[in-house]
C-alpha cells in the first residue's frame, strides 16, 4: 500500500511536470502541494475499497490489473468531485486529470510486474545460461504454460518448441521460438546439444503421442511427458509434474466417450454390488462407479488383503460415499442370500473369477469350474431372486474358441447368464475383453520385476501376440456396455491392434534405460493352455455393431434349457473331479473347446 500511495503522489507531480514541459509556473507549485495530500488520501481509500491488497504480488495477474484499472478510473473521476465538495479554489489543468491516471496505472501495474518477474527469476530469462537444455514437443497452451513453469526452475532451460502446425513455426512463445516440425527433432537435438525432450500434448490422440515418443527414440534422447489431460482437469497433478514415458504411453489408447447421462441414470443413487472388488478390474470398476455417486457401493471379495487395500483407497477418495466392504465367497449361497437381502442391490458387476490360464490348467481345473461357473450361477440366481435390475458378467477373449480350462469355464459362465435371461426381470449382460495393462498376473508387472533383477526377460514364444487395453478403459467400457445392454447380449470390446510380447519386452527394456545387450530376452516355450494368437473379438463377420464405436455384440451359440440344466447339475456336484474328467466334460458342454497342454 505504501508503494501505491507513493506512486499516487509521484504520478500527480509528474502529470504537472509533463503538462508544463518540466517548467512549472510558481503559482502551480503551491497548488500541487495544496492538492497532493487530498489526492493521496482519496487514492488510498479507493484502493482499499477495491481490494487491491488481498492478493500477493508474486502471483499478480490480469485480474489484479483489472482491479487496478477500475480503482484508478473511479479515483480519477472522484478527484475533481472532491475538490468541488471541499470548495477548494484550485485550477487543475484538464490535461493533468487525463495524464495522471495513465501514469498511475503504469506505475502500479509496472511495479507488480517487475516484482513478479524478479521473484520468478524471469527478468533475465532470455539470457538464462544454466540448466539442462530441453526441447518441448507441442506448442499449444499446455506447452506454453509448461515453458513458463520451467523458466522458474534453474535445472531446466527450454531452447525451443517443435510443432507440426506450420502457422506456428518461427513464432515466439513466452520468449522461446517454435523452431520447426516434430519430425526435425533429430536435427535440432544435435544442433542444440539436447539430451531430453518433453512431450507436452495432453489433449492429443494416442497415436500422436506415440509418434512423438518414437521420434525421441530415433533421436536417441530421453523422453519425458506431462500428465494426462484428465488428470490435469481433475486437479490430481500440475503441469510441471513431469514423468518418464512409460509402457502405457505406447500401448494406451484414446479416451473412452461415455454416455454420462445414461450412466448417471443407472448408477446415481442406486445400490451397486461388485464381486471380486479387490481385483484389478473389480477395484477399477469401484473407482469409476464412485464418480457417479451411487446410493451405496457394496464390495464383495474372498481375498481379505485385497479388500483391505481397496478400502484404504476408496475411503480417502470418496469420504462422503456409503461403502460396505464384505468378505465372502461367490459359491457361498448362504452368505450371498444374506448380502442380497440386507443391501438390495440394483446393479451387480460380477468380476470374481479365477483368471490365470496355466495355473488353472493343471491340478486346479475343477476349482476353475466351481468358481467360474458354479460361482457365477450362484450370484446370478441370487440376483434374479432378489429383483436386481441388471447383472453384468465380466468375461474374457479366451472364451472365444477356447483352448484352455479358464477360457472354457468363462464361456460356460456366459451360457449360464444367457440361460437365466427371461423376458422380464433381471437383465443379464456379458462383456468380453482381453488383457489389461498392469493387471494382477499380467506380463507387465512380471517384466518389471525381471528388469529390476537384471534380467533375463522370459517370453514364451517369439511370435506370440496379445491384445491390450488400460484398466480404466476396460472398466469404463464395461460400465457403458452394462448400460446399453437390454438382456442376453454378449458385448465385445474393440481391443485395437495385437501387440507382439517380444516387442513389448524390448520397449520395457529401453524405457528402463537399458538395451538388449544389458538385459537379455529368453524364449521358454508356450505354457499349458496358451494360444499363440488370441482370436479377434470385434470382427464384422461374427459381431453386430452398436451405437458405441468401441462396442460390438457377439453372435454366440445358444444352449437349450435342458442342456443348461444338465450342465448346472454337473457343476453343482460334490465330486472332486480330476483334470482329465473335467476336460472331457468341458468338451461336451463347449464343443468349440480344443484342449491342449502343449500350447499348440
Amino acid at each position: 500500500m505504501l508503494h501505491d500511495l507513493v506512486a499516487a503522489g509521484f504520478a500527480w507531480l509528474l502529470a504537472y511536470l509533463l503538462r508544463f514541459n518540466f517548467e512549472l509556473p510558481a503559482n502551480f507549485i503551491a497548488e500541487i502541494w495544496h492538492t497532493l495530500i487530498w489526492v493521496v488520501v482519496l487514492q488510498g481509500i479507493v484502493f482499499w475499497r477495491f481490494g487491491l491488497y488481498r492478493g500477493v504480488w508474486r502471483y499478480a495477474s490480469v485480474n489484479d490489473l483489472r482491479r487496478i484499472l477500475w480503482a484508478v478510473i473511479v479515483a480519477a473521476g472522484a478527484i475533481p468531485l472532491l475538490f468541488w465538495m471541499l470548495r477548494m479554489t484550485v485550477v487543475v489543468p484538464r490535461s493533468v486529470l487525463v495524464i495522471y491516471p495513465i501514469l498511475l496505472l503504469l506505475m502500479m501495474g509496472g511495479g507488480r510486474l517487475i516484482y513478479r518477474l524478479w521473484k520468478e527469476q524471469a527478468l533475465f530469462a532470455d539470457i538464462k545460461l544454466h540448466g539442462e537444455p530441453v526441447l518441448i514437443l507441442g506448442a499449444g497452451d499446455a506447452a506454453v504454460n509448461l515453458a513458463k513453469e520451467l523458466a522458474r526452475n534453474p535445472l531446466w532451460r527450454v531452447v525451443g518448441f517443435l510443432d507440426d502446425d506450420e502457422g506456428k513455426i518461427g513464432n515466439m512463445l513466452n520468449g522461446v521460438r517454435v523452431l520447426g516440425k516434430q519430425e526435425e527433432l533429430v536435427h535440432w537435438a544435435n544442433k542444440l546439444s539436447v539430451n531430453q525432450a518433453i512431450i507436452a500434448m495432453p489433449e492429443s490422440t494416442h497415436s500422436q503421442r506415440k509418434r512423438a515418443i518414437e521420434l525421441c527414440n530415433q533421436a536417441e534422447i530421453k523422453a519425458l511427458t506431462v500428465p494426462s489431460f484428465d488428470d490435469l482437469l481433475s486437479g490430481k497433478v500440475t503441469l510441471s509434474q513431469l514423468r518418464a514415458v512409460e509402457l502405457e504411453d505406447l500401448l494406451g489408447r484414446d479416451s473412452v466417450q461415455l454416455d454420462n447421462a445414461g450412466l448417471q441414470e443407472q448408477l446415481t443413487g442406486k445400490v451397486v454390488l461388485v464381486t471380486g472388488a479387490g481385483g484389478s478390474i473389480g477395484s477399477e470398476l469401484c473407482r469409476q462407479i464412485g464418480r457417479f455417486t451411487p446410493g451405496k457401493l457394496v464390495l464383495y471379495d474372498a481375498n481379505e488383503f485385497a479388500l483391505y487395500n481397496i478400502q484404504q483407497e476408496l475411503d480417502g477418495t470418496f469420504p462422503q460415499l456409503e461403502i460396505a466392504y464384505l468378505a465372502g465367497d461367490v459359491r457361498d449361497d448362504v452368505r450371498l442370500e444374506q448380502v442380497f437381502r440386507e443391501y438390495r442391490p440394483n446393479v451387480v458387476f460380477h468380476a470374481a473369477a479365477y483368471k490365470h490360464v496355466p495355473l488353472m490348467e493343471r491340478h486346479n481345473a475343477w476349482q476353475a469350474v466351481r468358481n467360474n461357473v458354479f460361482g457365477t450361477w450362484r450370484v446370478a440366481s441370487c440376483a434374479q431372486r432378489h429383483g436386481v435390475e441388471k447383472f453384468v458378467l465380466i468375461s474374457t477373449d479366451k472364451a472365444v474358441n477356447p483352448t484352455n480350462v479358464m477360457g472354457t469355464t468363462k464361456r460356460m459362465a456366459e451360457i449360464v447368464c444367457q440361460g437365466l435371461q427371461k423376458p422380464d426381470g433381471t437383465r443379464f449382460v456379458i462383456v468380453r475383453f482381453g488383457n489389461v495393462l498392469g493387471s494382477n498376473g499380467s506380463v507387465i508387472p512380471k517384466f518389471r520385476e525381471q528388469i529390476a533383477k537384471g534380467g533375463p526377460l522370459t517370453v514364451t514364444h517369439p511370435e506370440i501376440t496379445r491384445f491390450f487395453m488400460s484398466i480404466p478403459e476396460a472398466a469404463q467400457l464395461v460400465m457403458q456396455a452394462g448400460y446399453m445392454g437390454k438382456g442376453g447380449e454378449i458385448f465385445v470390446l474393440d481391443m485395437g491392434e495385437p501387440v507382439k510380447i517380444v516387442d513389448l519386452a524390448k520397449d520395457m527394456i529401453r524405457l528402463s534405460g537399458f538395451n538388449e545387450g544389458d538385459i537379455k530376452i529368453e524364449f521358454t516355450g508356450l505354457r499349458p493352455g496358451e494360444k499363440l494368437y488370441e482370436e479377434v473379438l470385434a470382427d464384422s463377420e461374427h459381431t453386430l455393431p452398436t451405437p458405441h464405436p468401441k462396442l460390438r455384440i457377439a453372435q454366440a451359440r445358444q444352449v437349450a434349457a435342458g442342456e443348461l440344466q444338465a450342465m448346472l447339475d454337473w457343476v453343482n456336484s460334490d465330486a472332486a473331479n480330476d483334470d482329465v474328467v473335467v476336460r472331457e466334460r468341458l468338451r461336451h458342454w463347449v464343443p468349440e473347446y480344443t484342449p491342449t497342454l502343449n500350447g499348440r
